[in-house]
């Protein structure tokens, strides 16, 4: 029996700092959104490391459940639970990143009216390629986000599964498999998603400099 590790390690929207004066063109009300929305990330960003600690654990629990045999039950069972919980703590840290991911596009989406107020044309191209990009990230984080809580589900039902002591071995492999396949969509999901961000970013930084902004990455 066999179950994927599942390590998400997300990447975020990087940060950047005006060094510019204090006038608010139409571009420059744009940049400045697009720091707000930087910040909106950074609680998405407070999730990554304790995520992936805890599907570490959870994974080092599963590996001593299937280590055991059935003269065991009871120490499986008390893994199994122990398994549940650092599930449940998942969950919710899932939530807190998808609500972040959330505020983020609240607050993007203002983008939308500021670039259409810019005159310059190129520069209007480069940040309609950036509003794009960034709309997409959030649809496929929105996937990520589905299949992470759905899969959860179904590893709560494995847990369940090993608790029981009539249960088959054609019972576990049915519904390994059916986590293997739906964490294959996570990693799909996952990597797309941190594609998406890079394109961002780029795209982002090269927004700044066609804007003639002057501007330093901020180290996190």
């Amino acid at each position: 029996m066999y179950k994927k590790v599942k390590l998400i390690g997300l990447t975020m929207v990087a940060s950047i700092v005006f060094l510019g004066g204090c006038s608010q063109s139409p571009k420059e009300e744009m940049l400045n959104t697009l720091e707000e929305v930087a910040q909106a990330e950074q609680e998405f960003k407070n999730q990554q490391e304790p995520l992936v600690e805890i599907e570490k654990k959870e994974k080092e629990i599963y590996d001593q459940i299937i280590a055991l045999s059935m003269k065991e039950f009871d120490q499986i069972k008390e893994l199994s639970n122990e398994a549940i919980e650092l599930v449940n703590e998942r969950q919710e840290l899932m939530k807190k990143e998808e609500e972040s991911i959330n505020a983020s596009q609240k607050e993007f989406e203002k983008t939308e009216k500021q670039m259409s107020k810019i005159e310059d044309e190129n520069l209007k191209k480069s940040a309609e390629e950036l509003y794009d990009v960034m709309m997409q990230r959030y649809d496929v984080h929105s996937e990520l986000y589905n299949h992470y809580m759905n899969s959860t589900e179904m590893d709560i039902e494995l847990y369940e599964l090993f608790k029981k002591e009539d249960v088959t071995l054609e019972q576990l492999e049915s519904q390994i498999e059916k986590i293997n396949q739906s964490y294959e969509k996570i990693v799909e999901n996952n990597e797309t998603f941190n594609e998406k961000t890079k394109v961002y970013n780029d795209k982002k930084l090269a927004f700044y400099k066609d804007a003639g902004i002057e501007m330093e990455e901020k180290k996190e």
